[in-house]
């Protein structure tokens, strides 16, 4: 039980990076579409718990060390190959959002130059990934708890300063930005990026334990806390729409509101995770293409950094609805192929 609860803490601890925590991504999937929202919070949880399942399993069954095999495996040799462009081009896009991530963070909490934020997010994700810094993913899954605690916060003073009636909070949050035409697919694809992004660490995470149940129960309790997650957010958002509306990081909105001291710490569990990420990220994005123990992986570092860098100067906001969405319908491919993947298991299982 102990491995599974270690496997779902850093299933967990990898989705749950800048958009995620900050609000952002919640905002534009979920609580743009009323109370129609909610219901589709619920669908990611179940959608998230069974492909965090499947995937774990997929990584005990095979006992591997690397995604790639396990892609190829359930993907065949023109899927597969499709699926890992997929996921590592996925895997920079998403490093790009978190230096973007703190440029906004910066902003909003210091009110200083966003620039300044993303410059800060790179150079020591860059010094980090170039030290060799080993244990990642159990520092990511360690500020799960921390950022699991001040959500509770902020969803218990959202509700009881509640000003609007829930009929007002519903046409407000209507008029916000939606990264989808309708709730079920805003649902689907923000279950589909985030499973891109989680993949690799998921089959990794699955090929260090032998028994196939203990994988697979790891899988699911990560997605039903992120489902949680999902709900509680989208919940404290919909109920203070009247101020979170149009912001760029809703849920440090909010944290300001109750105290400075509460909107602190949200800032650094939201800076820890975008660091977390990102470092991550970068790391499996440019072992994909040079190996860690090669002479110029070092500078592949530091110039695949900065080319981040420039990518990020597009916008926090922009680009977690434009990186995301389009990344969320080609994970499609991904979670079919880990159905039918898994399906296949089924009769060998038993």
């Amino acid at each position: 039980m102990k491995k599974s609860w270690q496997i779902g803490g850093a299933f967990v601890g990898l989705i749950v990076g800048a958009g995620f925590a900050s609000g952002q991504e919640i905002m534009q999937y979920f609580t743009s579409f009323g109370l129609y929202g909610i219901a589709g919070g619920i669908v990611a949880t179940i959608v998230f718990a069974f492909l965090g399942m499947s995937l774990a399993q997929l990584g005990a069954d095979s006992q591997t060390t690397s995604h790639k095999e396990v892609i190829y495996q359930i993907g065949g040799r023109y899927v597969g190959v499709l699926l890992d462009i997929v996921i590592t081009f996925f895997l920079f896009g998403v490093a790009v959002v978190m230096f973007a991530g703190s440029g906004s963070t910066f902003e909003q909490m210091f009110n200083v130059n966003p620039m300044i934020g993303s410059i800060f997010m790179v150079i020591i994700t860059i010094l980090t990934l170039l030290l060799n810094v080993k244990n990642i993913i159990n520092i990511i899954a360690l500020v799960t708890p921390y950022l699991m605690g001040i959500v509770f916060i902020i969803l218990i003073y959202s509700i009881f300063t509640m000003d609007l009636t829930i009929a007002e909070q519903n046409v407000l949050a209507q008029e916000q930005t939606s990264a989808s035409s309708n709730w079920i697919l805003g649902a689907l694809l923000y279950v589909s990026y985030n499973i891109a992004a989680g993949t690799a660490m998921l089959i990794v995470m699955g090929g260090t334990v032998k028994e196939r149940k203990i994988a697979g129960l790891g899988g699911l309790l990560g997605g039903v806390m992120l489902g949680v997650l999902i709900i509680l957010i989208n919940i404290a958002l919909f109920v203070k729409m009247d101020v979170v509306g149009r912001t760029a990081m809703p849920t440090l909105e909010l944290a300001k509101q109750i105290h400075p001291v509460v909107g602190i710490l949200m800032s650094i569990a939201l800076l820890g995770m975008m660091y977390n990420t990102a470092v991550g990220m970068l790391y499996a994005f440019t072992v994909r293409f040079i190996a860690p123990d090669h002479k110029s992986f070092k500078l592949g570092i530091v110039v695949i950094g900065l080319i981040g860098f420039v990518a990020s100067l597009v916008g926090f906001t922009t680009l977690v609805g434009k990186v995301y969405s389009t990344m969320g319908y080609l994970g499609f491919a991904l979670i079919i192929a880990v159905i039918i993947s898994w399906l296949r298991k089924i009769p060998k299982a038993s």
